[in-house]
């Protein structure tokens, strides 16, 4: 299985494309889209959008997991990672790839087993997984590296689950 994982956002979209093996999961490449502030919006999310279709293209993912927007106090900033988040959904859909969200309290629980677990926590989690010397930065990628490892612990789970009935 390979997933796509990621955490968008309008300055600094993060992904990650992860590779499930028998013997582990395998990061085969990470990082971000960074979009300049002085660049006119709608040019900010064509990059993002053309982007993420050109990661598509070379690591062709199965699926993509995605995290879902929380509440966020400053509603300029939010709508603006909403279209953001818009427009990785619509790269996704176009390139016929299955979408699944998750909350970042469900990447919390899944990576460190508490809802309430703080940024340097998961990112310790990510590290000790794929055995890097050190978190991929900025936190976004780790972020996206964190929902992809959601996504292929509750699909082991729910494997596990179907076999049990």
């Amino acid at each position: 299985m390979r997933v796509l994982g990621l955490d968008p956002g309008i300055a600094i979209t993060g992904f990650a494309v992860i590779n499930e093996t028998k013997t582990g999961n395998i990061p085969l490449v990470y990082g971000c889209i960074r979009t300049h502030s002085s660049t006119a919006h709608a040019q900010r999310l064509q990059i993002i959008y053309e982007d993420i279709k050109r990661v598509i293209k070379k690591y062709q993912p199965e699926v993509a997991a995605i995290e879902k927007l929380f509440f966020n106090r400053n509603v300029t900033n939010a709508l603006k990672v909403g279209e953001a988040r818009g427009v990785v959904l619509l790269a996704l859909a176009n390139s016929d790839i299955e979408i699944f969200e998750y909350t970042p309290l469900q990447v919390k629980q899944a990576l460190v087993g508490y809802g309430r677990a703080d940024k340097k926590q998961i990112q310790y989690m990510i590290r000790a997984e794929f055995k890097l010397a050190e978190a991929p930065k900025p936190d976004d990628v780790a972020d996206a590296c964190a929902v992809a490892l959601t996504h292929l612990r509750s699909r082991r789970l729910n494997q596990m689950m179907k076999g049990l009935k």
